[in-house]
């Protein structure tokens, strides 16, 4: 089902568009369903779908969209990136954030790492057309969840303790050891790790560095895939370090007042990322209901027909219509300043409202699409009981909505002007 769209779409934004909304329908989506029914051990063996959908993905270039166009990236503008990220959390917020998370060691390593670590590392990703490697993002551990983001502006972050897992050097060299989360996306799959580490002796999170770890070296341990609630066609599961050497060049972000830049600014990009996909869902569920409200008959006639729900399908299409352009407005801005200005000034407060209002808004669309399909609603026969389990878990992801709220309010108390 297509929409009318406010921005003047080009010829080339409509095809995009067009394109990608057709992939996600005929190759991401029904992929999805199958691997939500799937036995978590079951998602990840070599004839699992996911891997075909993820080479499916590679071949039209998804896993490059944030890349600027000089260092290997597609040459999109910010709107089409905004496109492609809808589209594909409309057809499965697991393959959008199982994309996304690709994205970042590889795109990181690109924009701040050195020519040596783009020649060894990103080139190859950039190249690849088989799946060949997959990224992930190391960021939650057993011991911090979304209090992880919060040290960046927080004054008193020593009270958020220290990391899980910690990095030291030794010469030319860093050691790593410690446990990621059993929330890591991709983690059981991948075969790099974007990884948030501790300095070893350091006095709280924020004395930490960013590093590509290659999952299949020594001392490099992968858990078992969980079995969640939602978002079940992404694995996810927890890595062990153990005594993990990596050479100097594999750190991007070193134990400097630059490293919380980079993380906060990293939040910006991911909280955009997060927003788009949330919008796609929260279309997914709308048009479900939509669609599903215009063939049932109820009290003697179609649903659609019954005020009540005619309103609440209004509220659906008021709600995705804001999220929407709100989101996109922020994600200008945020590419801008990152990756064409290269100030590395996006604002988090608005990133972070991108992220928690989108988030909010597909959770409250979803309940409501749920509650038109009634008792069907429960029941496994529909998608519209998976896009529900997704959108519950989407309140968690990538920080929770409270922890993302306290963040952008402290940025507001730090930064506002008045």
């Amino acid at each position: 089902m297509s929409y009318f769209d406010l921005d003047e779409l080009n010829k080339e934004d409509t095809l995009l568009k067009r394109n990608v909304h057709k992939f996600v329908e005929e190759i991401v989506r029904p992929a999805s369903l199958t691997l939500d029914k799937m036995e978590p051990e079951e998602r990840v063996k070599e004839y699992s779908p996911y891997f075909k959908v993820i080479k499916a993905m590679k071949y039209h270039g998804y896993h490059r969209i944030h890349l600027p166009q000089e260092l290997g990236g597609l040459g999109l503008t910010s709107l089409q990136r905004y496109i492609v990220m809808e589209e594909l959390g409309w057809g499965s917020l697991g393959f959008a954030t199982a994309i996304g998370v690709d994205a970042i060691p590889f795109t990181l390593a690109a924009i701040f790492g050195s020519k040596q670590l783009y020649d060894e590392i990103v080139v190859p990703w950039i190249n690849d057309t088989e799946g060949k490697y997959h990224g992930c993002w190391g960021v939650t551990e057993p011991e911090h969840g979304s209090d992880y983001l919060l040290f960046i502006r927080d004054k008193d972050a020593e009270k958020y303790g220290k990391g899980n897992v910690t990095a030291e050097k030794d010469g030319d060299e860093w050691i790593i050891n410690g446990q990621k989360s059993a929330w890591v996306s991709c983690a059981p799959v991948a075969t790099h790790m974007g990884l948030h580490a501790q300095i070893k002796g350091g006095n709280n999170l924020s004395n930490g560095i960013f590093a590509i770890v290659p999952l299949n070296i020594n001392g490099v341990r992968k858990g078992k895939p969980y079995d969640m609630l939602g978002v079940r066609d992404c694995p996810q599961g927890e890595i062990f370090f153990d005594n993990v050497r990596i050479p100097d060049y594999y750190v991007i972000a070193g134990p400097s007042p630059f490293y919380t830049v980079f993380f906060d600014q990293l939040l910006c990009l991911t909280s955009v990322g997060i927003g788009a996909y949330a919008v796609g869902l929260a279309r997914a569920a709308f048009e479900e209901a939509l669609n599903y409200a215009k063939k049932r008959v109820q009290g003697g006639k179609l649903l659609i027909e019954h005020k009540n729900v005619k309103l609440r399908i209004y509220e659906m299409f008021e709600k995705i219509e804001t999220a929407r352009y709100y989101v996109r407005k922020v994600m200008d801005h945020v590419y801008k300043k990152i990756l064409i200005d290269k100030t590395y000034d996006a604002s988090p407060r608005h990133a972070r409202a991108a992220q928690v209002y989108a988030k909010k808004i597909a959770f409250e669309v979803v309940n409501d699409a749920l509650q038109i399909f009634g008792a069907y609603g429960l029941s496994k026969d529909f998608i519209i009981e998976k896009l529900f389990r997704d959108s519950r878990s989407l309140l968690i992801e990538d920080g929770t909505v409270e922890v993302l709220s306290l963040d952008a309010a402290d940025d507001i108390i730090l930064s506002y002007e008045i």
